[in-house]
């Protein structure tokens, strides 16, 4: 490489015989004022009018906690500054502050939690690598096409590979991926995305909307179903074991037993819902002429037969499930974790199997392995620099005394009905700031944190609604197959039906799952 060579200077070396570029505007204080820059000033003014007019009960620390977080949060909403710059802030503003030590602070940007999806998203760039995740959407969807074909369950069908593919890979990556599988599908019927026709509610053109919003909303409902599946997930994961570290942390196995249940029923329910607005009865003789199995045969045929790279990563993909369902079973069948005297977590199945792709050949050439360094180069820091931000701002709310304070600030809570299942947040770095909120007002209203916090959590995921809610949602938009009220409209029913769903879930079987009757022991 470039800097390998000791001839190779550093820096670039200006070229005198190209021509000068023109010279830069002046600078003037007008230049300055834009909003772009008030809102970069936004976060530190926050933070300094909070340390000079806000007092507490407490230690100074609590203070400038609340201050920091103001000034991260204010960050984080307007991304006056980049998301991953704003997410590595209390890095230098938690010892600044005095709220921790810089050792102390760092310690929480690498949780085993946060290696759990370091591990995990090296998987999925195995994943895309061999094009694993495009043989699998093929091969579910021939199943599902019928002969003739059968708009419903050939919906069915697309719907629930990106469900199920959503279960084990991050829900973003997940859309990103099933989208340009599910377009290509659609690229054989008479519609351009780009003209005026697709408003046009014709049979063929509502399917194009039902199979977008499909994969739009699936990609999300599914990753609901792991602990791997979406960012709040983890976010929630890493906020209760910060918090209440002597309880019981919510492992992967343990969130699938709810989140399964959740999903199944939420997506079905999708699936319902797009059937009843866009696929009519002339829908099955419409698309009969484009769409059939001979097609989705040739796509597969393009592949070829499975190679022994996909089979490789197939098979390190299915360890891997098999070894997160198992490490802790039940209090009778301990897993496998119990061999390692509780010391191994998901972090370290996650961890462990990326290094497999850096040993197991690919058997396309001589020495080369399943991954190499070079397409990790791919790997979305800015969500692992958020999960981190997310176990800081825990540990510092504690360590402060702010938690403290907000629980006892809170009193008035006990008074209302702790029921709260819909908190409607547009991306991860909102329910960072609300997962631990909860928590506080779950102890002043006296009950579980979790009967509070996970029903926060799922509800922070019903964005569905608006094309800004969640970057699916920006995906399928993007498309030009479904405008705002397509959204609007879907959404809207999906969002209702899902609250009820988690209204009647969580003091059921949630109350099973995190035993969360009686309290926290």
């Amino acid at each position: 490489m470039a800097y390998d060579d000791p001839k190779t200077s550093l820096l670039p070396v200006n070229d005198r015989s190209q021509p000068s570029s023109p010279p830069p505007p002046p600078f003037s204080l007008k230049s300055m004022a834009t909003l772009k820059n008030f809102c970069i000033l936004s976060g530190p003014l926050l933070c300094a009018v909070i340390c000079l007019c806000v007092t507490f009960d407490g230690p100074t620390t609590s203070r400038n906690m609340l201050a920091v977080t103001a000034w991260v949060f204010a960050w984080w909403l307007t991304e006056a500054v980049p998301m991953p710059i704003t997410s590595i802030a209390p890095l230098f503003l938690f010892p600044l502050f005095g709220i921790a030590s810089a050792d102390g602070v760092a310690r929480s940007y690498m949780d085993d939690v946060v290696t759990l999806l370091l591990g995990s998203f090296m998987l999925v760039l195995a994943v895309e690598r061999y094009n694993v995740h495009r043989r699998l959407a093929l091969n579910i969807t021939l199943r599902f096409c019928g002969e003739p074909v059968s708009p419903p369950f050939l919906l069915l069908g697309i719907c629930s590979t990106t469900a199920f593919v959503s279960m084990w890979m991050h829900n973003v990556a997940c859309a990103v991926m099933m989208m340009p599988v599910a377009t290509g599908i659609l690229q054989r019927l008479p519609v351009n995305p780009t003209d005026g026709s697709t408003r046009a509610a014709t049979p063929i053109n509502n399917f194009c909307r039902a199979v977008v919003l499909g994969v739009t909303y699936a990609a999300p409902i599914g990753g609901m179903s792991t602990l791997t599946g979406t960012g709040v997930n983890l976010i929630l994961a890493a906020i209760w074991k910060s918090s209440f570290p002597e309880a019981k942390p919510i492992s992967f196995n343990t969130w699938f037993f709810f989140g399964f249940p959740l999903a199944l029923l939420i997506f079905l329910a999708l699936w319902v819902i797009l059937c009843l607005l866009y696929l009519s009865k002339g829908s099955s003789m419409a698309l009969a002429a484009y769409l059939d199995k001979a097609h989705l045969k040739r796509e597969l045929d393009i592949l070829g037969p499975m190679a022994f790279a996909e089979k490789m990563v197939l098979a390190v993909f299915g360890t891997t499930i098999a070894l997160w369902m198992t490490r802790s079973i039940t209090e009778d069948i301990p897993g496998w974790g119990a061999l390692f005297h509780g010391r191994a977590g998901d972090g370290t199945v996650s961890v462990m199997v990326a290094t497999l792709l850096f040993i197991l050949p690919n058997g396309k050439q001589k020495g080369e392995k399943l991954m190499d360094w070079n397409e990790c180069k791919k790997l979305p820091w800015n969500i692992i620099l958020l999960l981190g931000a997310g176990f800081a701002i825990a540990d510092g709310m504690q360590s402060s005394g702010l938690a403290d304070i907000l629980s006892k600030a809170l009193d008035f809570l006990e008074q209302v009905p702790a029921i709260i299942t819909e908190f409607i947040t547009s991306n991860d770095a909102a329910a960072t700031l609300v997962v631990p909120l909860l928590s506080q007002m779950a102890r002043t209203v006296n009950v579980h944190p979790l009967a509070l916090m996970v029903p926060g959590a799922i509800g922070s995921q019903l964005a569905f609604m608006l094309p800004t809610g969640t970057p699916p949602n920006i995906v399928g938009f993007t498309t030009g197959h479904i405008d705002i009220m397509d959204m609007m409209k879907t959404g809207l029913l999906l969002k209702i039906v899902g609250t009820a769903i988690v209204s009647l879930l969580m003091p059921t079987l949630g109350a099973y799952v995190f035993e969360t009757k009686g309290g926290l022991q």
